[in-house]
C-alpha cells in the first residue's frame, strides 16, 4: 500500500480513538428524567458512572415560574449494594460490566491500531504487509465496541434497571454507534486498498506496482 493510504488510514482512526474514549467517559449514555411533586429528577446512565440532579419548580405570585437547580452529583456504577448487583439486578450489572470491559477493549485496539501505522510504514517491505495488522485491528475495535452497543441497548429495550423506565439515548450511546460504524467502513478500505495492492493496482501499490502475471 501507498503511504498515502496509510496516511489517511492514520487520520481516520484518530477521531474513532477519541470517540470511543468520549463515549467509555460520558455519563449520559441513557438519560431519564421523572417529576416527583414540584421537583425534576434528570439521571445520567454512563458506563462507568451515575449522575443526578435535581431541579425545583417555584411558582411566583405573578404566575412566572422560578427553576432551582442542583449541581449534578455522581457515583461509580453500577454499585453492588446500591444498584442490588447481588439480588434482582444481578444478571444487568453483569452486562452492564461486560459493555464496560467490551468498549475499553476496542479503545485499546484502536490505539494499537495507531501504533501499528506508525511503526509499520518505516520500510517498504513493511508497508506490503502491514495492512493485514492494521486492518485486523480495526475490525477488532468495531466489534467490540458493536458488542458494547448491543448489550446497552439490550438493556434499554428490556427495561432491565429500574431508572431506566423514562430514560432516552444519549450523546455517549450515539458516539458509540458513529465509532463502529465508521470503524468497520476504514477497516473495509484498508482491507479493499491492501487486496489492490497486492494485486499490482497501481492507485493502491503506488510507485512501485506490478503487474499480475498472465499465463
Amino acid at each position: 500500500m501507498r503511504k498515502t493510504s496509510y496516511a489517511l488510514t492514520f487520520i481516520a482512526v484518530i477521531p474513532l480513538l477519541v470517540f470511543n474514549i468520549l463515549s467509555a467517559r460520558l455519563p449520559d449514555w441513557l438519560v431519564a428524567s421523572h417529576t416527583v411533586d414540584d421537583a425534576r429528577i434528570t439521571v445520567r446512565y454512563g458506563l462507568m458512572e451515575r449522575c443526578e440532579r435535581i431541579t425545583f419548580e417555584e411558582s411566583s405570585p405573578s404566575n412566572a415560574t422560578h427553576s432551582d437547580y442542583s449541581d449534578y452529583e455522581c457515583r461509580r456504577f453500577p454499585l453492588r449494594e446500591q444498584d442490588r448487583c447481588e439480588k434482582e439486578n444481578k444478571i444487568f450489572c453483569a452486562a452492564w460490566v461486560s459493555a464496560q470491559y467490551s468498549t475499553e477493549l476496542g479503545i485499546g485496539f484502536a490505539a494499537t491500531a495507531l501504533v501499528t501505522l506508525l511503526f509499520g510504514v518505516s520500510t517498504h517491505s513493511r508497508r506490503r504487509r502491514v495492512w493485514r495488522a492494521v486492518a485486523g485491528l480495526l475490525v477488532l475495535h468495531a466489534i467490540f465496541q458493536l458488542v458494547t452497543f448491543i448489550l446497552v441497548a439490550e438493556l434499554y429495550r428490556m427495561d432491565r434497571f429500574p431508572g431506566f423506565d423514562h430514560a432516552k439515548p444519549g450523546s455517549g450511546f450515539v458516539l458509540n454507534a458513529v465509532s463502529w460504524l465508521v470503524g468497520f467502513g476504514v477497516a473495509y478500505g484498508v482491507i479493499h486498498t491492501g487486496i489492490a495492492a497486492d494485486r499490482g493496482y497501481r492507485w493502491a501499490a503506488g510507485n512501485r506496482y506490478y503487474h499480475p502475471i498472465r499465463c
